[in-house]
């Protein structure tokens, strides 16, 4: 593929590993970035265009880690973060459910989830994730899970089906999903089907009078290398019935050599969806960007795709942990 002068080449110091692999806990090097945007071009420096729009948009993922505070901690941050993903629901497809919240305790999570609500913080539970027991072989496996988080944890009811965070119904479901799928391997999963069932049952909470529980709402995070699977996460986003999609630009180093093509990619196969630019705040992790090349190389690329949508923080804990709060620097800049 050719590249044109604008685009950035950015080289990470890490251990190059498949992509498969999950993420090492190694501590990388700080990342080596070389700006191909500036450059000497007839004796003239190109300098990057300034940001084009700013949305405020910071979406965190909560729930990997016991000491990470609560959820409502995590809305109560300063306004930060405008979205909260609670992750994962990492069991599924094969008639048994599991959601891991790594050690938090369920009691008071559903009155938190109601209190970032009432801030103006939607709260979405993310499947899927890393190691998981998971995936969608089939037809049917795809309408059980529907019903599963449509009762469990969004706008139904019926009286046989517990509900983990008690009358709290939260506001979407973001699909995490890891290149071979969980469950299967390397079969078809029809997380399309999933998505469109449930896309109908937001018509479905007029009819039941549940007029102030919205529409569910779906969202994406997959891996940033494009054009993503096309037997898991592929399929759904073929839909178009997601409303964001966060992209991962961290632990899969084969796809950050050429951000700014990458990015274009994403923006341009999805122009209904708002493209999220996903990033670790944590320093161990592969493609950790530092919070200046955050500012000098990041944001002047994806900022401009009319359908920018903001940053998203993997995650709550490591954003913590990284000095004065990593998302609190980057949220001048979104």
């Amino acid at each position: 593929m050719a590249h044109s002068p604008a685009s950035y080449f950015i080289i990470p110091s890490f251990t190059w590993r498949p992509i498969d692999k999950q993420p090492s806990m190694a501590r990388p090097v700080s990342l080596l970035l070389l700006l191909a945007a500036v450059l000497s071009v007839g004796g003239f420096l190109v300098c990057p265009a300034a940001a084009a729009d700013k949305t405020g948009q910071i979406t965190v993922f909560w729930g990997r880690h016991a000491d990470e505070g609560t959820l409502g901690d995590a809305c109560n941050f300063h306004g930060i973060y405008t979205t909260v993903n609670m992750c994962f629901l990492n069991v599924y497809g094969h008639g048994k459910y599991n959601l891991d919240l790594s050690g938090h305790p369920l009691a008071g999570v559903g009155n938190d989830i109601k209190h970032c609500q009432s801030l103006g913080i939607p709260v979405f539970l993310s499947i899927g994730g890393l190691g998981g027991d998971y995936g969608l072989p089939t037809n049917q496996s795809a309408f059980d899970l529907a019903d599963h988080l449509w009762y469990s944890y969004l706008g139904g009811d019926r009286e046989d089906v517990p509900r983990p965070f008690g009358d709290a119904r939260l506001d979407g479901i973001d699909f995490f999903l890891e290149p071979g799928g969980g469950v299967g391997g390397g079969e078809e999963h029809y997380y399309d089907v999933l998505a469109r069932e449930l896309a109908k049952r937001n018509s479905s909470r007029a009819v039941v009078g549940k007029i102030n529980s919205p529409a569910v709402r779906l969202t994406a995070t997959p891996p940033c290398a494009f054009p993503p699977d096309g037997r898991v996460v592929g399929r759904a986003l073929a839909t178009g019935l997601f409303e964001r999609i966060h992209v991962r630009f961290y632990d899969y180093p084969n796809c950050t050599s050429w951000i700014e093509d990458a990015w274009d990619a994403w923006a341009a196969a999805y122009p209904a969806s708002k493209i999220f630019l996903g990033l670790t705040a944590s320093l161990s992790d592969a493609c950790y960007f530092e919070r200046h090349d955050v500012f000098d190389i990041m944001i002047p690329i994806v900022q401009k795709p009319d359908n920018y949508g903001g940053v998203m923080i993997w995650d709550r804990y490591n954003d913590e942990q990284n000095y004065n709060h990593y998302s609190s620097y980057v949220k001048n800049w979104v």
